[in-house]
């Protein structure tokens, strides 16, 4: 396999590269990936009859709570859990090399926001704290790793020392992030007002059974207002990938040249056409080599031409603790 290099994938700078290292992948998770190659079988695709993307199958998201997913043989350098409520079954997503994680999320945030070394890092995240083996934590540890700044953070229901730092921050002009789970983000919001313009809030999405549901207009309105922002930002990741995608304000996702979402047809899981305007969310993460690139997710998305929108979740999909908000 060795001249398939994963790092080579975060220089791709057009589509046609894209979809040649994708296809490359493919056949070489075809190869080295037991459950991927049967799952490929069941449906009848031989490695050699896919000759474009939408040859490719997607694996379902849920094999990765009751299968290895490894692509070649390896002892896991880190293992990653889904959230989950007591007794639900979670995701492990198992992890070959930890630097290739390290370099997908500190280069995804760069071709969005730019050095993380700017930034100063704010995480409201009590739930995620509190669980073991969370993808979103690693990345939180590397972000602030990277940024250096001695003011970074994690805050569990200390929401008076948050708002100090903030307005702290505030006072220096420096810039910041805070990323919050929604139910405390709002409960920070029902006690503290802020007016920090140039204070960029993540909301990575998850009631957790803690608030009602809302729709998401009513949702990032109260933190405009809270926070005294402009817009509302999102990041779209989870447990089983090691991309994410992010969104900048109105709930829509743009992806990294390394990762792509697709709609499929919810009538027609197998459709791989991309044609669908309004569909169930595929993803095609080409930093998950080594344990499947080509995930059918149980989440919906709009399409518009500034990006993918989140709607929720598929009605008959198991719930996850990081649910999204439904709209």
């Amino acid at each position: 396999m060795e001249a398939l290099n994963p790092f080579s994938f975060f220089q791709i700078h057009s589509q046609e590269f894209f979809e040649k290292a994708a296809l490359a992948v493919f056949r070489f998770q075809y190869d080295h990936n037991p459950v991927y190659q049967e799952y490929c079988q069941c449906l009848g695709v031989e490695k050699d009859s896919a000759h474009k993307l939408e040859n490719i199958p997607f694996l379902p998201i849920s094999f990765f709570k009751t299968h290895e997913v490894k692509t070649t043989l390896f002892t896991p350098s880190l293992i990653f859990r889904s959230s989950g409520t007591t007794g639900m079954q979670t995701s492990r997503h198992l992890i070959k090399d930890s630097a290739l994680y390290r370099q997908s999320l500190v280069q995804c945030f760069q071709h969005f926001y730019g050095k993380p070394s700017d930034y100063t890092f704010l995480a409201l995240l009590p739930n995620y704290l509190e669980q073991k083996q969370s993808s979103l934590i690693y990345m939180m540890e590397t972000l602030m790793q990277e940024s250096g700044s001695p003011q970074n953070g994690y805050y569990l229901y200390n929401h008076e020392d948050l708002y100090n730092t903030l307005m702290e921050l505030r006072g220096q002009q420096r810039k910041t992030i805070l990323w919050g789970v929604t139910f405390a983000l709002l409960d920070f919001a029902e006690k503290y007002r802020i007016d920090f313009p140039q204070l960029i809030v993540f909301e990575t999405g998850g009631m957790k059974g803690r608030r009602k549901e809302m729709v998401k207009e009513e949702l990032y309105d109260i933190l405009r207002k809270a926070f005294g922002v402009p817009d509302i930002h999102s990041e779209y990741g989870m447990c089983e990938l090691l991309s994410q995608a992010y969104s900048r304000g109105g709930n829509l996702f743009t992806t990294p040249p390394w990762m792509q979402i697709c709609l499929r047809s919810e009538k027609d899981p197998l459709d791989g056409s991309d044609t669908v305007s309004t569909g169930v969310i595929n993803i095609i993460d080409l930093a998950n080599i080594y344990s499947c690139s080509f995930i059918a997710t149980d989440d919906l998305g709009r399409r518009h031409p500034q990006g993918i929108e989140i709607l929720g979740r598929l009605d008959h999909a198991q719930i996850r603790g990081c649910n999204l908000l439904v709209v």
